[in-house]
C-alpha cells in the first residue's frame, strides 16, 4: 500500500456510474508492485459536470485519468489534443496530463488486439472477421484489425444502415481492406460466416442474458475463433454456445486488462508488471 505524503501523485477514472469499475483495483495493484508513489481513485462524474472535471485534471495536477461510459465521446471537445487513432475511433478512454496539456488516447484498440493474441493466439493478418454491432466498441475493434492487416471485415448490426455508414467511413481510411455491412439476418450473413476466421461481439448483447440468433455460430467453420467483449461472472450465451461447438473463445476480461496496461504505459512510460492487473479480475 502507498503511504500518502506530499509527493503522492493522483490518477483516476471518470464515469457515471463508476463504483462497479475494476480499474482502481487493477491500477493500484500495478502502482504498488512498481513502487510508484501514486493513488488511483474512482470519480463519479455526471454528464453536466464533465467539463469542470476535465479542468480539474489540470488544476489538481493529476497524472491522468481513464474515461468510461458515458463520457468517452463527449470528453473530446474538452481536451487539448487527440491521438490519431482516438480521433478515428471517435472516443477517448485515457487522458494524459503533459504539463497541463491534456491529450486523449484510446487504449481499447490495442487492448483488444493484445487480448486476441494472448487469449486466442489469433493474428488478424490476412484474415476475415465478422463484427456484431456498430457502436464505439466496434470502431475500436475495426481500427485495431485494420491497422494489423485484416483482409475483410463484415459489420453486422440490427440496424443495417448504421453498419453501412460505418463501413463506408472506414473504407475511406483503409482503402485496401474490403468492408461490407449487413443486418442480423441469415440471408445476409450466411455465406460470409462460413468463411470467417473471427467473430467478435462488440455490442452489449449478452450482458443481461440476451442471445444472438442461433444460426450465427452454426455457420462458423470449425477452426474459427469467437471473442465477446462483454464480460460477466458467468459466460454469455454466445460464449457458452461457442464452447459447446468446440470453438476457441474468450470474453472481454483480457481486453480490460490489456487496455489498463496500455494506459499505465502512457502515464508512466514503463509497462506494469505482467500479470498484476490480470490477477485483480479473475
Amino acid at each position: 500500500m502507498v503511504t500518502v505524503n506530499g509527493n503522492t501523485k493522483l490518477l483516476g477514472i471518470f464515469g457515471d456510474p463508476v463504483a462497479h469499475s475494476l480499474s482502481p483495483a487493477m491500477q493500484n495493484a500495478a502502482l504498488s508492485v512498481a513502487g510508484i508513489n501514486a493513488v488511483y481513485l474512482p470519480f463519479h462524474v455526471h454528464p453536466e459536470q464533465l467539463k469542470s472535471a476535465v479542468e480539474s485534471i489540470r488544476t489538481l495536477n493529476l497524472v491522468g485519468v481513464n474515461v468510461t461510459v458515458p463520457h468517452k465521446v463527449t470528453i473530446l471537445p474538452f481536451l487539448d489534443r487527440i491521438d490519431s487513432d482516438a480521433a478515428l475511433i471517435g472516443a477517448v478512454n485515457t487522458v494524459v496530463n503533459y504539463n497541463g496539456i491534456l491529450t486523449g488516447f484510446n487504449t481499447d484498440a490495442p487492448g483488444f488486439l493484445a487480448s486476441l493474441r494472448h487469449d486466442l493466439q489469433f493474428d488478424p493478418q490476412g484474415k476475415k472477421a465478422v463484427l456484431l454491432g456498430a457502436g464505439g466498441a466496434c470502431r475500436a475493434a475495426l481500427t485495431a484489425l485494420a491497422r494489423h492487416g485484416v483482409a475483410e471485415i463484415l459489420i453486422a448490426n440490427r440496424t443495417k444502415q448504421k453498419a453501412e455508414i460505418l463501413a463506408e467511413e472506414m473504407l475511406l481510411h483503409f482503402p485496401t481492406i474490403r468492408f461490407t455491412a449487413s443486418g442480423l439476418v441469415e440471408s445476409d450473413l450466411a455465406d460470409f460466416l462460413s468463411h470467417a476466421d473471427l467473430l467478435v461481439n462488440t455490442s452489449s448483447i449478452g450482458l443481461a442474458g440476451e442471445s444472438f440468433p442461433a444460426f450465427i455460430l452454426k455457420r462458423m467453420q470449425a477452426d474459427a475463433v469467437v471473442y465477446d467483449m462483454v464480460y460477466a461472472r458467468e459466460s454469455t450465451s454466445l460464449l457458452k454456445s461457442a464452447r459447446q461447438r468446440g470453438l476457441n473463445s474468450a470474453d472481454g476480461r483480457g481486453m480490460l486488462v490489456a487496455q489498463g496496461e496500455a494506459a499505465f504505459l502512457k502515464w508512466f512510460g514503463v509497462p506494469p508488471s505482467k500479470g498484476v492487473m490480470g490477477s485483480e479480475v479473475i
